[in-house]
């Protein structure tokens, strides 16, 4: 990853995969409407993703194979006396899954979500919504 940043706080990010290429990345990007990403979109980004192939390898474990798996991730940032700090994240994750067995579901999602190496690399506390198309949502 490259950051070049200039005094007045913004600067650009880039990736060696190239997906993110010179993309906008600053102050107004993380506390205003600016155009670009900050590093809690991508930390968020990072999880949902690395959940979602967890997620995946967990159902496959267990013989199901889903139509679809959705998930997003909100990261709390609060300021605390020691500065801004992430201090929460929520997966919301939507699977499509005909016929699924919900504690089979349920079971793989918990495993996930505590076997993911993003889980397990953040301090914050992670929560978690996992429901199946069509059926009411778990929180754990």
């Amino acid at each position: 990853m490259d950051f070049a940043a200039q005094v007045e706080g913004k600067g650009t990010i880039s990736t060696d995969s190239g997906v993110l290429s010179k993309t906008q990345y600053s102050f107004s990007t993380r506390f205003e409407n600016g155009a670009g990403t900050n590093p809690e979109e991508l930390i968020a980004a990072a999880h949902a993703g690395c959940f979602t192939m967890a997620l995946s390898a967990q159902l496959g474990n267990a013989g199901i194979t889903p139509e679809s798996l959705e998930t997003t991730a909100a990261v709390t940032l609060e300021k605390l006396e020691a500065g801004f700090t992430i201090t929460k994240i929520h997966l919301d994750v939507a699977a499509r899954i005909p016929g699924a067995d919900k504690a089979a579901f349920e079971k793989a999602a918990e495993n996930a979500k505590a076997g993911c190496p993003i889980s397990r690399l953040l301090k914050a506390e992670i929560t978690m919504t996992a429901r199946l198309s069509g059926d009411r949502a778990v929180s754990a």
